[in-house]
């Protein structure tokens, strides 16, 4: 009878106590924005799938931007940031940071995910090794180069090679009218591919695959295209941070059976993983 009683007492404690809400921050990559999410179908996959949109936060000069609806505690909120996504990988962290700190402020308490895309892993590790990193509770990564991509080499080739019958200035006229607005972003964001260049050529990936990462949990989603070795941007290995020293053995791997891009299968197999 005591037993019971206390069962009992138990269930009315549980009722009476705060629904907990679960926080994810959707973290686009490389030549991508915040309506990248929208437009590979995953958020209104994800919002079928009882999240509640929560609006897009943007790091301005004058602070920051959050376009949204006001969402209760009660709800499964659903954040987008908005990077600059052609910038370098550590000034893409600061603004992740400033808008991870704003939404641990307005959510505290609750449980917040990162789910970040090819190179928006990066910075969303950069983030987290940082020694005054907002608390996340999980981290997963879809087709991240964590140990570089040789892709990346291939772009700074196309924006900064000369061949030898044209060295001179003309080159660059070439490029841009031929290569139009697809050019121009390759060339301005130089910086960026240079971190995402494989990790045993030194640079920033190598010196963050050194640094420790905190207990949390770990997910990579690894793309991969039949018949390849991983997506036609990312090798497989370097989509998996157990290939990380620091993260070794303490992430779970998931395969996705797609090319690199979003597609709204990715808002499946993470309502699974979030669940």
């Amino acid at each position: 009878m005591r037993r019971f009683q206390s069962l009992v007492f138990s269930f009315f404690l549980l009722l009476a106590l705060p629904l907990r809400a679960d926080v994810v921050v959707l973290v686009h990559g490389w030549a991508a924005n915040a309506d990248t999410w929208l437009s590979s179908g995953i958020h209104s996959r994800m919002l079928e799938n009882g999240w509640r949109d929560a609006g897009v936060i943007t790091a301005l000069p004058t602070g920051l931007s959050h376009l949204g609806p006001s969402v209760e505690k009660s709800n499964n909120s659903l954040y987008r940031v908005q990077l600059p996504a052609h910038a370098p990988m550590l000034v893409q962290a600061a603004h992740l940071h400033s808008q991870l700190d704003y939404i641990h402020n307005r959510h505290a308490g609750e449980k917040i995910n990162i789910v970040a895309h090819s190179a928006g892993g990066i910075v969303a590790r950069l983030v987290l090794v940082k020694t005054d990193a907002p608390e996340i509770d999980t981290l997963i990564t879809i087709a991240t180069p964590h140990l570089g991509t040789y892709r990346a080499l291939d772009g700074l080739d196309i924006a900064h090679s000369k061949p030898f019958f044209c060295p001179g200035p003309g080159i660059d006229l070439i490029k841009n009218v031929a290569g139009g607005d697809q050019y121009r972003y390759l060339r301005d964001s130089s910086a960026a591919l240079a971190d995402l260049v494989p990790a045993s050529y030194g640079g920033i990936l190598a010196w963050l695959n050194r640094q420790n990462h905190p207990n949390i949990h770990y997910h990579s989603i690894i793309k991969q295209i039949p018949g390849k070795n991983g997506d036609e941007i990312v090798p497989a290995v370097s989509q998996d941070m157990n290939q990380v020293d620091s993260i070794r053995g303490r992430s779970i791997t998931h395969v996705a059976v797609s090319s690199h891009a979003l597609n709204p299968g990715d808002a499946d197999l993470l309502t699974s993983i979030l669940q």
